[in-house]
């Protein structure tokens, strides 16, 4: 006898159909291409590229700032030793024509105290004609402090010998601040200097991307590359531009 109800395995498969069940997960394309990483590459290089130009430029800025501020301090320096030079050479003939009228007030005094008007009189010319041939400003405004103040020395005068030196002072005072300046723009060059190494260091990354077959160590080292191009630019960001830049003195062409 036949078995009923059972048909041929055939049938069954004929039966089951073409529709894929429902708990069954379609393949989903990744969103992360190799086309789309490269397209992200290739801009990252180009941004990277220009930041590094700029970078360079800017630090051969601070450098070249650097130079002139450290000719100019050096130049000042040399005049402020001329000016120290010039001023203690004032100073000694100064106070060796101090020495002279000092014998003449001596004589001036004891003519005053004896009535010898014709005596004062002379000594007085002598005082005058003095000063004028032998006498620098400086020590023409002590001694007449000494004669309102009564007295023995115009040299006794508050920041008298100072003002021999006042201009040496003040030249050597602006080559320090030229010196710091220099120093100054000389720190800023070299941290440029770093920055550009920092996106050098992001061009190497981005363009071994593509000797890594595996896309996880292609995305791995795409991090680390734009990890370092972000740094890097926070960096650049403050660091203080050269001084003037806003002008257009960066931009002049020759005719």
């Amino acid at each position: 006898m036949k078995r009923k109800g059972t048909g041929s395995p055939k049938s069954e498969v004929i039966k089951q159909g073409d529709t894929p069940p429902e708990n069954a997960i379609p393949n989903k394309k990744s969103f992360i291409t190799p086309k789309r990483l490269e397209t992200v590459v290739a801009i990252l290089l180009g941004i990277t590229t220009l930041l590094s130009a700029w970078a360079t430029w800017i630090g051969s800025l601070h450098s070249g700032i650097q130079s002139i501020n450290f000719t100019k301090s050096n130049n000042m320096a040399s005049r402020g030793t001329a000016e120290y030079n010039l001023s203690m050479q004032l100073y000694l003939s100064d106070y060796m024509a101090w020495n002279v009228a000092k014998d003449y007030y001596y004589e001036l005094e004891a003519a005053k105290q004896s009535g010898d008007q014709a005596k004062i009189d002379l000594l007085n010319t002598k005082i005058e004609s003095f000063k004028k041939m032998n006498v620098s400003d400086n020590l023409l405004e002590a001694v007449q402090w000494m004669e309102d103040n009564h007295e023995d020395s115009p040299f006794k005068m508050p920041g008298m010998t100072e003002k021999y030196f006042a201009v040496a002072q003040e030249n050597v005072g602006q080559s320090q601040e030229l010196l710091e300046e220099g120093m100054r723009d000389n720190t800023k060059g070299d941290s440029y200097n770093l920055v550009t190494v920092i996106y050098s260091l992001t061009l190497f990354l981005l363009g071994i991307i593509g000797t890594f077959k595996d896309m996880p160590n292609r995305i791995t080292v795409l991090l680390i590359a734009v990890g370092f191009l972000i740094f890097a630019f926070i960096y650049m960001c403050t660091i203080p531009l050269p001084t003037g830049f806003g002008q257009m003195n960066f931009f002049e062409f020759k005719k």
